[in-house]
């Protein structure tokens, strides 16, 4: 009886063939072929204080190879800079590929990043060799004894005679001029490493390579994790070998013991570390960010677990004495921050705060006595785009008055006069930017939600364009025919009077007379924003394939999510991430369906992976009576789960009854009673980041419960479901299909 009742629980998919073909061809087209793929552009480097850059182009010798090739910025002339023919180890035959490079501080060297392999999110272990331009010397780092592809994070000194590396959790040294290696650090195993992080500072921190050189060339600061004791959470493979075998992984879930973190300072020439004085717990605080402050000392970020002090602080480099220069404070959540630099001689640095309500920059004395708002005003900084110290300027992104724009500002160092935006008007969009050094030229990129990257080179401060670097001329012809009815942009109401921005799709052959079936695309985390007027790629492709059957997609973009639009829109979500966010998202369909009679509000939609499987999971449980069908990817259906540095930093720490308390009503699992419609749950079962275990307790939650769901593992993908020939293309089918055969597409009389 329990076998038969399972079975009935679980409603088989609906076959390929729902599908029209002209979809799936157009799904075939999108994931997996290169119709819509974009030109490459890089990876380009300024050199000579951007006089020149580099960048990476098809050879002109060897075929399926590639050169360095040098421009002068000014004029556009082109040379071989390195050619494929010197990239030909001694003994082969095929030149080595180019899967990142650095040059020496005087332009001789290059340090080549090949072969390399995939660690958790990234390819950041390889095989590094460095190549002398003047004498055409080829050579591998790594002493001769090291392993394939078992180098990582490699860095010439200052002064471009040698290049450390981390090798197996250790720092060593080798000497270019004859090869020596020195072994800097020692004692490194799979719980203690030097010079990398664990997986949650990689994750959420985004601190892979943990050791800096100093100014001088003369010693190396580095961190240390020891990880004993942390909770090892095991994937199993299911797949690869005849019986299952483990991968162990130390993953601190929220509320557990993380690793212990500690940061010292090595001589360059090996001997003993200097460790940096840091009284409070090591597994009880953060060391995120850590940059010399000149030859002698060491600037650092240490916050607490919390996550809402944040002290700077500088380290003598000579004793490890530290002391705190500034305490930064908040009643909810700090970001790390990133944009640190030094001005006015290392008298001065450059910090970034939300302390007024609204993400400024300040510079702050190097005793930390002195705090100055360089730009002041009720608008976000999004990021620093660069300095001109000599000409006194300072670059940002911003949108103070369209949260889903970006555009590039300059204002004075000393804070003075009014901003002047540099981002022509007649570009409405997203821009970045990549200055020069001497900050008088810049790789430009645009796009919009309907437009495809551009990229140029632009001169400073006056944006004028010296040539386009990609014009995506290609991408565009084939776009063009898909691209049959602008987006549009919007902005509805939400709780608290609030107004909260939005796009929306509709077919081409729209009838405003009909009411349409609503696709509504959601992440609705701190983590991401979604209404971004900037060009999607594939998935904005798959949208208007969509939209085109008879759909209207939807986005909206609810409080706690990133947008500039002020510290408070960012943070009222403390504490309570999935409950305001969800009302918010609700409100939107509530009062766009109420104000457009062509939005059916009995064919409500909605899915979204990662944060926004989880928000996916938090509309249809807590508004059943607001959506009638879920699809969700990848969810945290139980944010007891997930890791600390994440979670604790927006939900606090799981203290006591309170704590769990707050925990478990924030949490999807618990509003599982509230599934009324159609829920699709999706997961890779080798996912080291959302776990698959997440997605097992919230079946076993609806199998109790009694609720129909349909489900699908894909086994031993990670967290982006993209591994294997086909994934990506069969999953993105798969909700297509699931979509189109329980909320059919297409328009409908509007009721009286």
């Amino acid at each position: 009886m329990k076998a038969v009742l399972a079975l009935l629980l679980f409603v088989p998919l609906p076959a390929m063939g729902q599908v029209p073909d002209g979809v799936n061809d157009m799904l075939r087209r999108i994931f997996a072929s290169s119709d819509f793929a974009p030109e490459r552009f890089g990876p380009a480097r300024w050199i000579e204080n951007g006089a020149a850059y580099t960048t990476v182009e098809p050879s002109e010798a060897l075929t399926d190879a590639f050169d360095i090739v040098r421009y002068e910025t000014a004029t556009g002339n082109r040379s071989v800079f390195v050619s494929a023919r010197q990239l030909v180890p001694s003994g082969r035959s095929e030149a080595l590929e180019i899967d990142d490079y650095a040059w020496s501080p005087d332009g001789d060297l290059m340090l080549l990043f090949t072969n390399s392999q995939r660690v958790w999110r990234q390819n950041t272990r390889g095989d590094y060799w460095v190549l002398n331009r003047k004498t055409g010397a080829l050579q591998e780092l790594g002493g001769g004894d090291a392993p394939e592809a078992s180098l990582m994070y490699a860095k010439f000194s200052p002064t471009g005679d040698r290049v450390a590396y981390v090798r197996r959790g250790d720092i060593y040294v080798e000497r270019l001029s004859d090869g020596t290696v020195t072994r800097l650090t020692s004692g490194a195993d799979s719980l203690h490493v030097n010079g990398m992080t664990d997986w949650v500072y990689e994750e959420e921190f985004d601190l892979r390579d943990a050791f800096r050189w100093s100014p001088d060339g003369a010693r190396i600061a580095y961190w240390q994790f020891d990880m004993t004791g942390v909770g090892t959470y095991t994937l199993i493979n299911d797949t690869d070998s005849l019986y299952p075998f483990t991968i162990p992984i130390q993953y601190p879930k929220v509320g557990t013991r993380n690793s212990a973190v500690r940061a010292g300072i090595v001589s360059a020439d090996g001997g003993s570390t200097t460790w940096l004085q840091l009284l409070d717990d090591p597994r009880e605080n953060y060391l995120p960010r850590m940059e010399w402050a000149g030859p002698r000392e060491v600037k650092l970020q240490r916050m607490n677990r919390l996550q809402n002090t944040d002290r700077v602080m500088l380290a003598d480099a000579a004793t490890g004495a530290t002391r705190t220069i500034l305490t930064e404070q908040d009643s909810a959540w700090l970001d790390v921050v990133d944009d640190t630099m030094w001005l006015a001689k290392g008298t001065e640095f450059l910090w970034l705060s939300e302390r007024d309500g609204w993400r400024h920059a300040y510079r702050i004395s190097r005793d930390g006595k002195k705090v100055s708002n360089i730009t002041p005003g009720p608008f976000d900084i999004v990021s620093i785009a660069g300095v001109d110290e000599p000409g006194g300027w300072f670059y940002y992104t911003a949108s103070p008055d369209n949260a889903t724009q970006r555009y590039l500002f300059r204002t004075r160092l000393d804070g003075r006069g009014a901003p002047e935006r540099l981002s022509p008007a007649s570009q409405p969009g997203s821009h970045s930017y990549r200055l020069s050094p001497d900050a008088r030229w810049a790789f430009h990129t645009y796009s919009a939600f309907d437009n495809p990257p551009l990229v140029e080179l632009v001169r400073l401060p006056s944006h004028q364009t010296a040539r386009v670097l990609v014009d995506n001329a290609k991408l565009r012809a084939a776009v063009a025919p898909v691209i049959k009815r602008p987006v549009e942009f919007f902005k509805v109401p939400v709780s608290d009077g609030v107004q909260a921005d939005g796009w929306m799709l509709k077919p081409s052959n729209f009838d405003s007379t009909r009411a349409y079936p609503v696709l509504v695309y959601v992440y609705g985390e701190p983590a991401g924003q979604t209404t971004v007027d900037s060009w999607l790629g594939p998935s904005g492709l798959w949208y208007r394939t969509l939209a085109d059957q008879g759909y209207v997609i939807v986005s909206v973009d609810n409080r706690g999510t990133p947008a500039p639009r002020g510290r408070a829109w960012r943070k009222v979500i403390y504490g309570a991430v999935g409950v305001l966010s969800s009302r918010d998202q609700a409100d939107a369909v509530r009062a766009l369906t109420r104000t457009r009679r062509y939005l059916d509000p009995t064919r409500v939609a909605i899915w979204g992976w990662s944060g926004g499987g989880s928000s996916t999971l938090q509309a249809l449980f807590r508004y059943p009576d607001v959506y009638q069908l879920g699809m969700s990817v990848a969810p945290v259906p139980d944010e007891s789960l997930y890791d600390t540095i994440y979670q604790e930093r927006y939900m606090g720490l799981l203290d006591g009854a309170a704590g769990a308390e707050r925990y478990r009503v924030a949490s999807a699992l618990s509003q599982a009673e509230g599934l009324k419609g159609r829920l699709l749950v999706v997961h890779g079962s080798g996912d080291d980041n959302v776990h698959y275990q997440g997605t097992e307790r919230l079946v076993n939650r609806l199998v109790q419960l009694g609720k129909p769901f349909d489900f699908m593992a894909y086994p031993n993908r990670s967290h982006c479901i993209c591994e294997g020939r086909g994934t990506t293309l069969h999953i993105y089918s798969l909700l297509t299909r699931y979509l189109m055969e329980h909320l059919p597409a297409g328009p409908r009389a509007m009721t009286p």
